[in-house]
């Protein structure tokens, strides 16, 4: 097969993303290790009127057809936001952006990856950066190393041979992310608790469990320290009020207080790190379907997500600790703390700590200190248009 037999539609409406997301809820169902996520989710994310990623942001979604039969999809859009930063920070000017990329074939892969780039280059991109489905803070980069077990809540999981179709039609390599693999039942090598008990002595350090009480408040606490502390990383683009307050609604329901810590110096808030329970394993149980019977077990999941895995996907320090022995403290402090009480209050085994850039030093040398290992990587590619 050729791609002059396949065909690329795009698609529009209601009836066009849903087709869109039930495409590629039939490859995922195919790949080994993969976990269905809840349909009415999906659909949200490439909803303009759902999802406040649309409200600086345009996008074009395609379906590829061969003898009158889907066989693989993508999406082309403009992040207006990701625009406007330095172009040293992965994005800038003429940057757009591709995503969503699922497809039978290597053919089909070449004929849905033009398709988006002309896209692209009609819209005057001069430059294409992906797979970013949608938004830089959802899906970002295609895995490339961890095929062998299920992804953690909020992880892409793709295809082996994806990686050679997009590198073989001209994407190189742009940034590589890394998660890494945390055994919560052990203890932390010595140096780790001394410095932890070190910082546990200081009284200008307090250490403190997110409210769900001031819920709204804490999310504008944890966004303005996230917004600063990675302002200057790789792929930063800024949340938005209207994505604020979008979040913080779609992520209060998987908070459990315990896990989730605000470190404050001096009384001011200086770091935080969120921990999710892994919700994909209750929906790996219940084929990723609230009816009939699912969602009885999601919601007896959500009181207490006994023996769940842990993923820790944000975590940040304002940049006026970067490069500090307080930055490095404050972290380990909130990571000991969230381990602890992973392992006591929810018997949990395992933890998951990313995505952590590759040349993020400061998250590398934490993450090798508390002895945990790179388990997955993905990788964002560019490509001149």
């Amino acid at each position: 097969m050729t791609q002059t037999d396949v065909v690329i539609d795009a698609v529009q409406g209601k009836a066009g993303r849903a087709r869109f997301v039930d495409l590629g809820r039939e490859f995922a169902a195919r790949l080994p290790h993969s976990v269905p996520q809840l349909r009415s989710e999906q659909l949200e994310l490439v909803d303009p009127a759902k999802n406040p990623f649309f409200g600086h942001a345009k996008a074009q979604l395609f379906v590829a057809t061969r003898g009158g039969k889907d066989v693989g999809r993508i999406s082309a859009h403009i992040d207006e936001l990701a625009l406007s930063v330095p172009a040293e920070k992965g994005f800038g000017p003429g940057t757009g952006n591709f995503g969503y990329f699922d497809a039978v074939d290597e053919s089909v892969g070449a004929a849905l990856l033009g398709a988006a780039e002309d896209w692209l280059r009609d819209e005057g991109m001069t430059r294409s950066v992906g797979p970013i489905s949608m938004s830089v803070w959802e899906e970002p980069g295609l895995l490339v190393k961890g095929h062998n077990h299920a992804p953690m809540i909020m992880m892409g999981h793709h295809a082996p041979e994806y990686q050679s179709w997009i590198e073989g039609n001209g994407y190189t390599n742009a940034k590589t992310l890394l998660t890494y693999d945390l055994d919560v039942t052990k203890e932390f090598p010595k140096l780790v608790q001394r410095i932890v008990k070190s910082g546990e002595r200081n009284e200008r350090i307090t250490v403190r469990q997110v409210r769900k009480s001031q819920w709204d408040s804490e999310v504008e606490i944890i966004l303005a320290i996230l917004n600063d502390a990675w302002s200057d990383n790789w792929g930063f683009v800024p949340f938005t009020p209207e994505e604020i307050e979008h979040t913080g609604k779609k992520l209060r329901p998987i908070i459990f207080e315990p896990l989730n810590m605000i470190a404050e110096l001096d009384g001011e808030p200086m770091a935080f790190m969120l921990t999710f329970p892994d919700i994909n394993q209750v929906l790996a149980k219940i084929d990723g379907k609230l009816f009939p019977f699912g969602w009885f077990h999601l919601l007896k999941w959500l009181r207490k997500p006994i023996g769940a895995g842990m993923r820790v996907p944000l975590m940040g320090v304002k940049k006026e600790l970067h490069n500090s022995r307080m930055a490095s403290q404050l972290a380990f402090m909130m990571i000991s703390e969230i381990k602890d009480r992973a392992d006591t209050l929810y018997q949990s085994k395992r933890g998951e700590i990313g995505w952590i850039l590759d040349d993020n030093q400061g998250m590398v040398a934490i993450a090798d200190t508390i002895d945990s290992q790179i388990n997955r990587e993905y990788r964002v590619y560019e490509k001149p248009l």
